[in-house]
């Protein structure tokens, strides 16, 4: 059973088969965006089409051995790697890492290839590097090359007495193989390891517009994979609470909770200073820097929403306000892809919506 096709990223994948075609692909790259885009499905088509036999001017061919073995997962040169539960036995051979993944991937062969975002408690550990570069190091198996895929790459777990593989890695990443490629993929690329950031080209994978989203939303595997969550059952409803990355569906809960605290910020800029006191609070160590994020996202949604609204209905000073509300939310945006303290940011946040009362 294949799993579902690839939405969006149109401009994206024209720019990747440009370069493969003239030869100039980077052989570490970093894909990064939005929670929920398809940033790992859009590397696993990447890998389809380097893999591909007979690849098409708009992509891989989709009828070879080797487009059939990569969109049924089972492709032998094309290694997808992400974060797991830590193993129960602090030094796992490789084999068993190795069988750890294979029932992994089907798992998420099973759901069609979606599936909910890791746990906190989930991560790259040490030995899945070692399995990488070991891999790495092979003959491809029954192409001219391999591709790696390493989905929530800052979840790659440093650990003490690991320099050699993480040095070993790095050299990978740096220094690749010939036949090989490596492609990371990451919503919070200020959390990947500095040198693993100054060794790979990054691409941003863009929010999805309507259309995708509806597609995909429409697509016979999704709905039957999407089922399994609690989800409105409007095709509507579901592309709003998208906003662009129908993968953040698979946390709605999230979601909801992250409008919610959304909607608080917007009605806090009319109240006082306890109430905004209580709501920086919210994005304190408890919360995870990628709750913030969709926080953030919420926010510039709501206010997309508010300007339009207001300029509809004649307020212009409503409307000028409700847009750089919005800047405000895309400087904070900014820094927090770096190391900031999301309770700092939403703060100062806050102190700027109470200025404006967008």
């Amino acid at each position: 059973m294949p799993i579902v096709d690839l939405y969006g990223h149109e401009s994206l994948r024209a720019r990747l088969r440009a370069s493969i075609n003239r030869g100039t692909l980077p052989a570490s790259l970093l894909i990064h965006g939005p929670r929920g885009v398809g940033k790992q499905r859009l590397a696993l088509w990447l890998g389809q089409l380097l893999l591909c036999e007979s690849p098409g001017p708009h992509g891989p061919c989709a009828a070879c051995r080797s487009c059939r073995y990569s969109r049924e997962l089972g492709h032998p040169d094309l290694h997808w790697y992400f974060p797991r539960p830590r193993p129960k036995d602090a030094d796992p051979s490789l084999d068993e890492v190795k069988d750890d993944f294979i029932d992994a991937i089907h798992e998420r062969l099973d759901s069609n290839g979606i599936y909910p975002p890791p746990s906190g408690l989930e991560g790259i550990f040490i030995r899945t590097v070692h399995l990488v570069v070991q891999q790495a190091g092979m003959t491809p198996t029954i192409g001219s090359r391999k591709v790696f895929v390493i989905g929530d790459a800052e979840r790659m777990i440093a650990q003490e007495g690991s320099e050699q593989a993480a040095n070993a890695f790095l050299k990978l990443l740096e220094e690749p193989l010939p036949d090989t490629t490596v492609v990371l993929t990451t919503s919070e690329p200020a959390a990947l390891l500095p040198t693993i950031r100054s060794r790979v080209i990054g691409l941003r994978a863009n929010p999805l517009p309507e259309s995708d989203v509806r597609a995909f939303l429409e697509d016979p595997l999704a709905t039957k994979a999407l089922q399994a969550y609690q989800l409105p059952k409007s095709v509507e409803e579901r592309v709003r609470l998208a906003n662009g990355a129908p993968g953040a569906l698979l946390s709605s809960g999230t979601i909801a909770e992250a409008h919610a605290l959304a909607n608080e910020m917007l009605s806090a800029s009319h109240t006082g200073d306890a109430e905004r006191f209580r709501l920086g609070l919210a994005f304190g160590s408890s919360k995870a820097r990628g709750f913030f994020s969709d926080v953030l996202d919420a926010l510039t949604a709501l206010l997309h929403d508010r300007a339009r609204d207001r300029a509809t209905e004649g307020d212009d000073d409503g409307a000028r306000r409700a847009a750089m509300a919005v800047r405000a939310v895309e400087k904070a945006k900014f820094r927090a892809s770096g190391n900031v303290n999301p309770q700092l940011i939403g703060s100062a946040l806050l102190r700027e919506f109470a200025e404006l009362r967008p």
